[in-house]
């Protein structure tokens, strides 16, 4: 079959965008994989699926794949791009829509300059719920925040970090580092992702600290690896800086691909992501 797609981006994090309402579709994670594959396909950290509401009150559902294949809860970036994607298309006339993915409603909203804003919901913050397995290990108070040891297997050597877990849909480890840009990303990255303290894997964040309201940011995502920018990455790391008394909302991102803006009100309020989303090309791919 031949397959409509449009390729997008938001601050470098690039996606495959698929209209699943006027295609028929019904992918293996193994389709799912090469069509993200950057040699042998079309190439994106992620694969988004615009697919008809099946919720009264939302306007559409959100799936989103990993270039692993694996489908996944949520995906802020994404989440930007697809309500550039739905209003671009005519599915909508609506600025700003409701849709449902794995991880709840989310309600992204076009803004005239061009920029999306995302409300991704209220943060996860109880271990268990993340899911992080907190059983056995002395967390360490800091702010509000609670900071958890993860031991981690060097080549033959264990080496200690502390992490703040949130989940924005999906699960965050953020640790603050000193300088991010030599930070050890693709090292580490997938040992913390793959830590057996998270069930469900994990996404790795490094965070650096600029100012109080300005921090820059590196994600190893889980099953992408490193991005040039990840939306619920911000999310995550903007509330452990805030709940650790080490920033102030709203707080600006410099991710590698570009800037973020998250802003967030404390306990049990939801969180605001603001970005940009760009349209790359469109193209038609046999598979």
């Amino acid at each position: 079959m031949k397959l409509k797609f449009t390729k997008m981006h938001g601050a470098g994090n690039d996606f495959i965008v698929i209209d699943a309402i006027n295609q028929q579709i019904d992918f293996t994670p193994a389709q799912w994989q090469a069509l993200a594959d950057r040699r042998f396909g079309i190439g994106a950290d992620q694969i988004l699926v615009v697919e008809a509401a099946s919720q009264p009150g939302c306007d559409f559902r959100y799936r989103i794949f990993n270039n692993d294949g694996g489908e996944v809860e949520q995906c802020g970036n994404g989440a930007r791009a697809f309500v550039k994607f739905v209003a671009e298309k005519g599915l909508t006339g609506k600025a700003q829509i409701t849709v449902e993915t794995k991880a709840g409603i989310i309600s992204p909203r076009l803004e005239s300059e061009g920029s999306v804003t995302v409300d991704m919901g209220a943060p996860v913050l109880e271990p268990a719920a993340i899911p992080f397995d907190a059983d056995g290990l002395n967390g360490q108070p800091e702010g509000r925040d609670t900071l958890w040891p993860l031991l981690l297997e060097l080549g033959g050597e264990r080496e200690q970090v502390q992490v703040s877990v949130v989940s924005m849909g999906n699960p965050h480890a953020v640790q603050v580092v000193a300088d991010v840009d030599s930070a050890p990303v693709e090292l580490t990255g997938p040992l913390i992702e793959h830590h057996p303290r998270f069930p469900k894997r994990v996404n790795a964040g490094f965070m650096q600290l600029v100012n109080r309201q300005h921090i820059k940011l590196r994600v190893f995502e889980r099953g992408a690896g490193e991005t040039l920018a990840c939306g619920t990455g911000a999310c995550a790391a903007a509330v452990a800086g805030i709940r650790r008394g080490l920033l102030d909302s709203p707080v600006r991102i410099d991710a590698r691909g570009g800037r973020l803006s998250i802003a967030w009100a404390g306990e049990g309020q939801p969180v605001y992501l603001t970005g940009p989303a760009v349209t790359v090309f469109e193209g038609e791919i046999t598979v």
